[in-house]
């Protein structure tokens, strides 16, 4: 059985806009980018350099969480990019449903920096890469999160996302 909603989760620079349209594209799901569900005081908050806290965040994930009761309540399912970098957070998500998958996207700190400071036109400076990995809280012990190295290529990331996903059942 489908999941709802695939929630491709990790560090700001990681690729989850990336990997999620690749892999929304090759499951023909729709795919939403989690900054989108932004307010504007978050956005400029990030831009100006200074973190999110928690209170910034909980209205963001609320309205993500919406998106994802949505997606099962219309059975279309979705994949959304969020960083969802604590377990609070992919709980909010969760919303108590076990319908729910994350992929997360995983690299060292140098490699997702470079990453980051590399992209154009993007909010989130590079200078915060170092409170988002201070902020991630590894999901090691949550069944429902697939961990995926982002040093290859996209391509071979989406091919070892789908294939995981196969491998427990959730994509036929």
């Amino acid at each position: 059985m489908s999941p709802a909603a695939i929630v491709v989760m990790g560090v700001s620079g990681c690729g989850k806009s990336t990997i999620g349209r690749l892999l929304a594209e090759h499951l023909a799901w729709a795919f939403e980018d989690g900054d989108a569900f932004h307010p504007p005081a978050n956005v400029a908050k990030m831009s100006a350099g200074t973190p999110l806290t928690d209170d910034d965040r909980w209205p963001w994930l609320a309205a993500i969480a919406a998106r994802i009761a949505r997606a099962r309540a219309t059975g279309t399912p979705v994949i959304i990019g969020c960083s969802a970098l604590k377990r609070a957070y992919r709980d909010v998500l969760r919303d108590g449903h076990a319908d729910i998958r994350f992929l997360h996207l995983t690299g060292t700190p140098e490699l997702i920096m470079a990453r980051q400071a590399a992209r154009v036109g993007h909010f989130m400076p590079a200078s915060l890469i170092a409170s988002q990995f201070a902020t991630l809280e590894q999901p090691d012990t949550e069944a429902d999160v697939i961990d995926l190295d982002v040093d290859p290529e996209p391509p071979a990331i989406v091919a070892r996302a789908i294939a995981a996903l196969r491998r427990r059942g959730d994509l036929a």
